[in-house]
Order: structure tokens, then C-alpha cells, then sequence
């Protein structure tokens, strides 16, 4: 079993939504079913399948959350923060564009690109874990390989992050 690492809001959110499930959304939707049974010929009966078919999405949204969940890996706060790791906010230079950008390093269910946060597990997240200030790092990319300087490294508090 693959364990991945989550903030401990990330986790919370998960346990939010299947709590939510659980107890709002799937006796919402059998008691639907409940309902629309009592229209009479099940074959034709269009409130069925549609709330059979919501009852199917809840239920594989609910495993799924419990196998995220029976894997997540609380990552508090991280031993040197003077490399990059999980939890980083980096600021980087585009040496080709001389643009800069700036993301967090986050696990795979909390990463949210407009936000700046990306996976632990892209590119560019990959190639700065370890690296220092004034490091240089190469992202392959599908255009091709981006030279990147990592100019600034700090932490956030990750037990608060608002994801």
C-alpha cells in the first residue's frame, strides 16, 4: 500500500467530505430511491436510475475517500527548511523568460494550480526537492528542458493552510 503524504487540513478535508457522505448524501439518495420506487414500473421510471445512479457515484467517492484516507501520511512541519520539501513555497526564475514563479509543494490530492500549489510528485516539484537558494534546477517539460534558479524557500505553518 502507497502511502502519500497530506497537510493535516488536507486530511481533515477528507474526512469532512466522507463524513459528509455518510451521513448526509447516501440516506439522501436511499430514501430517493425509496421514493421513486413507489411510482410504480421500475423500468421506465427515470427518477430511479437517476437516483440509483447517484447512489453508485456516492458509494465509489466514499471508497475511494477511505482508501486515501487508510493511506495519507500527515507531514507537519519539515527538519530543514533551508532545502526544499514537502510543504515549500519556492519562488523561482525562468532563466530563458526571465519570469518568476512562485508554488507549493503539496501532495497530489492538494495540489490546485491557480492556487500556485502543485504536486510533490510533478516536474518541477521533483527536480527543487533537496536543492537550496541559488540552486539551479532542469525540468523536462513536453517543450522541452526549462532551466529554473530557486531564489527564495520558506515554510507556511502547513497544520493551517486554507486549501
Amino acid at each position: 500500500m502507497e502511502r502519500f503524504p497530506i497537510t493535516a487540513r488536507g486530511l481533515e478535508q477528507l474526512e469532512q467530505e466522507l463524513k459528509h457522505l455518510k451521513h448526509i448524501e447516501r440516506p439522501a439518495v436511499i430514501e430517493a430511491i425509496a421514493t421513486a420506487r413507489e411510482f410504480g414500473d421500475l423500468s421506465e421510471n427515470a427518477e430511479y436510475h437517476s437516483a440509483k445512479e447517484k447512489q453508485g457515484f456516492i458509494e465509489a467517492r466514499i471508497k475511494d475517500l477511505e482508501d486515501k484516507l487508510a493511506r495519507a501520511e500527515v507531514i507537519y512541519a519539515p527538519q530543514n527548511r533551508d532545502k526544499v520539501q514537502f510543504g515549500a513555497t519556492i519562488k523561482l526564475f525562468d532563466e530563458d523568460t526571465e519570469v518568476y514563479s512562485t508554488y507549493q509543494l503539496l501532495g497530489e490530492y492538494e495540489s490546485n494550480l491557480s492556487k500556485g500549489r502543485i504536486s510533490i510528485k510533478s516536474p518541477i516539484a521533483r527536480a527543487a526537492i533537496s536543492k537550496s537558494v541559488d540552486d539551479v534546477i532542469e525540468v523536462d517539460t513536453p517543450r522541452g528542458i526549462k532551466i529554473y534558479k530557486i531564489i527564495e524557500i520558506h515554510y507556511e505553518d502547513l497544520e493551517n493552510i486554507t486549501l
